[in-house]
């Protein structure tokens, strides 16, 4: 179980028996549309409620099997953003074609986390009922056309059809957004001189799961600056803790 998946699930339980014995609080907490302007806090506080116990325990199922693979490979931080703009996109898309209906449920964010999945590993097989395999690329693709033939006049019933396309969309667009820095960084690397180039690789490399979490966090940051504004753009103090991390013997000098 990985840190934030652990955080998500406590807080989706916890905000369910919230609402089973405070409904009047967890009202407050429902996204309906036409209020948005008026309880914009809403459009992620949505994302604990549930309708019933299957609701939650197919969201919270489906997050458990896949969030720790992605966030594994996204990082918490990067995970934790996939999650919440999935989720927004999900609020956003339902304003837009279904603004009369109020929505709950964590289905947005974890159709983003689907979507992740699918986006990194789409030949895994996902096995509906636990004995039909489908390829994770295909599952999406099946789930996408049927939320737009639900969503559009097919059987609408009481899901949030477009809360999951929202969800889908949110997720594709971040994580190519997150391709888009991973090139610009790449670029940046290969056009630097052969020591910047390998020391670079060697920070790149380090296995940000196996870093204590007290150091975590400022790990992530460092890196991601390098992605955002180059090697250049370090102070000697962040070289130096991050070559820490680096085994000893792959490890150069840091330079200013």
């Amino acid at each position: 179980m990985t840190p934030v998946v652990r955080i998500l699930l406590f807080a989706n339980v916890g905000a369910y028996f919230l609402q089973m014995t405070q409904p009047a609080l967890a009202n407050a907490l429902v996204f309906y549309p036409p209020a948005i302007f008026v309880r914009p806090w809403t459009v992620i506080t949505y994302m604990f409620l549930h309708g019933s116990f299957m609701h939650i325990g197919f969201n919270m199922l489906a997050l458990y099997f896949f969030g720790p693979r992605v966030e594994d490979r996204l990082s918490s931080r990067r995970f934790t953003w996939l999650y919440f703009l999935s989720g927004l996109s999900g609020a956003l898309l339902s304003l837009v074609f279904s603004s009369e209906s109020p929505i709950i449920g964590a289905s947005a964010g974890v159709f983003g986390v689907m979507l992740a999945f699918a986006y990194f590993w789409p030949d895994t097989p996902i096995h509906i009922w636990g004995i039909i395999p489908v390829p994770a690329r295909i599952l999406v693709i099946i789930t996408t056309v049927l939320a737009i033939w639900s969503g559009f006049g097919g059987v609408r019933g009481n899901t949030a059809h477009f809360a999951h396309l929202g969800g889908y969309a949110g997720a594709f667009l971040y994580l190519k957004w997150l391709d888009r820095k991973r090139g610009e960084f790449k670029r940046r690397v290969e056009a630097a001189p052969r020591e910047v180039v390998e020391r670079t690789l060697k920070w790149q490399a380090i296995d940000r799961q196996r870093v204590h979490e007290v150091n975590r966090d400022e790990v992530n940051r460092i890196l991601d600056k390098i992605n955002a504004q180059g090697v250049g753009s370090l102070t000697s103090q962040e070289r130096i803790f991050l070559s820490s991390f680096v085994p000893a013997e792959d490890r150069t000098p840091p330079v200013s």
